[in-house]
């Protein structure tokens, strides 16, 4: 589609995938730090004692157990790929994340930022959004539609609106498309999975005391219209699910002008287990639609596997 312009939705349905189920991690993943030495004060003829190396710190682990698992899933040279997750059962609540500085086009993702903003500007004035507005914010999340979302990235500012709601909501690599360009607004796999925290997790929500995020009607609004995609637009990280539990998504799909190439991402909500899991999945270089929707869907499928494995107790 025309970078930034409205596109056609594509009959996903109509291309149906078949996907190999992504290999699953294998639970005795462990990483290896180096042999602390204890440093002494004694004699140069006593040797010092060597400290047993325990577990690494979770951040770590669970970076490198994302990546070991990303493995098979990485494309080829001309394809990137970044990936984000986060447990929300977990008690670390720890962002794994792989390419993590590389930054991508949004695309149609940049449509949940889009919905944040908006409703932080209607709280911060006191008001609901209008009927208007709500009406163009559904159509904007469940079906894509772009008409609606060039209507409300005008109402709220455009990227100038975009980016002061982002600094509110702890996105920190996040920039807005230039003039009506919101699909090409530039972002992080990490920033969007701080953005799904704050609609699904209650970070940077507002509280009583503290109006700084969205606030608890706000963040069920954008939730509820997550879960109720549109059926050929259901794929992305749902495939990364159980069977039967719920997910809420919303997906990105944009063909470069230029290269004729795909960008494919896809950010959301899935349950694996009983277990809650933010993940995002940015791509692009995809040489097609339906090459990048089975690479998104296996890198989400992986990312979740390396989550479930870093809950197990580590081996002691």
């Amino acid at each position: 589609m025309p970078e930034g312009q409205p596109h056609r939705t594509y009959d996903l349905r109509a291309h149906a995938l078949k996907i190999c189920t992504a290999t699953a991690v294998l639970a005795s993943l462990a990483a290896c730090s180096p042999t602390d030495i204890t440093r002494t004060a004694q004699s140069p003829s006593v040797r010092p004692a060597a400290v047993a190396p325990g577990p690494p710190a979770p951040r770590e682990h669970l970076r490198d157990t994302l990546v070991r698992a990303l493995k098979p899933v990485r494309p080829g040279r001309h394809t990137r790929l970044a990936v984000a997750v986060l447990d929300l059962d977990s008690a670390d609540r720890v962002i794994a994340s792989y390419g993590q500085r590389a930054t991508f086009d949004t695309a149609s993702i940049i449509k949940v930022d889009i919905l944040a903003t908006l409703l932080l500007q209607a709280q911060d004035e006191g008001r609901a959004p209008s009927v208007e507005q709500r009406r163009m914010a559904e159509a904007m999340i469940r079906s894509s539609d772009n008409g609606a979302t060039h209507a409300l990235w005008q109402a709220i500012g455009a990227a100038e609106g975009l980016d002061e709601a982002n600094e509110r909501l702890g996105l920190s690599s996040t920039r807005g498309g230039h003039g009506m360009r919101w699909g090409l607004t530039q972002t992080t796999a990490t920033d969007q999975v701080r953005l799904l925290r704050a609609v699904f997790g209650g970070g940077a929500s507002a509280s009583a005391r503290s109006p700084q995020g969205l606030n608890h009607a706000s963040r069920a609004y954008i939730k509820s219209l997550m879960g109720s995609v549109e059926e050929e637009q259901d794929w992305g990280v749902s495939a990364a699910g159980s069977p039967g539990s719920r997910w809420a998504l919303k997906n990105g799909w944009l063909q470069r002008t230029t290269t004729g190439l795909w960008v494919i991402n896809s950010i959301g909500q899935v349950t694996v287990h009983g277990r809650r899991h933010l993940v995002s999945v940015l791509s692009d270089g995809n040489v097609s639609m339906e090459s990048g929707i089975s690479l998104v869907e296996r890198a989400a499928r992986a990312a979740i596997g390396a989550a479930s494995a870093h809950a197990r107790p580590w081996p002691m």
